[in-house]
């Protein structure tokens, strides 16, 4: 599966916030998942993570900030960074880790 259409991947998801791996490039894993408003509790990893919007935004808690990631843009999460999904995030959301 070369091309690969996130948006029609999504619409494809049995159910929100619950990513499907799509593909990998060398160890970074692609995994595609579908947000629906509702938040998403506070998560650490012990690797970077990278948070694409491909439609609509991502409202990310880092600490006591919160980041607006819009269509278009990713967020660059560092490994050990506690991060959070703020409720009225809504879209395609692909993840690339390791």
């Amino acid at each position: 599966m070369p091309l690969l259409s996130f948006e029609q991947l999504c619409r494809q998801l049995p159910a929100p916030w619950q990513s499907t791996l799509v593909g990998q490039v060398g160890p970074a894993l692609i995994k595609v998942l579908r947000m629906d408003g509702q938040p998403y509790p506070e998560e650490t990893h012990d690797f970077n993570e990278g948070l694409l919007v491909t439609q609509g935004c991502l409202h990310l808690g880092i600490g006591q900030a919160v980041v607006e990631v819009a269509t278009g843009q990713m967020y660059l999460v560092e490994a050990g960074q506690a991060h959070s999904v703020l409720p009225g995030s809504h879209g395609t959301l692909v993840i690339i880790d390791v």
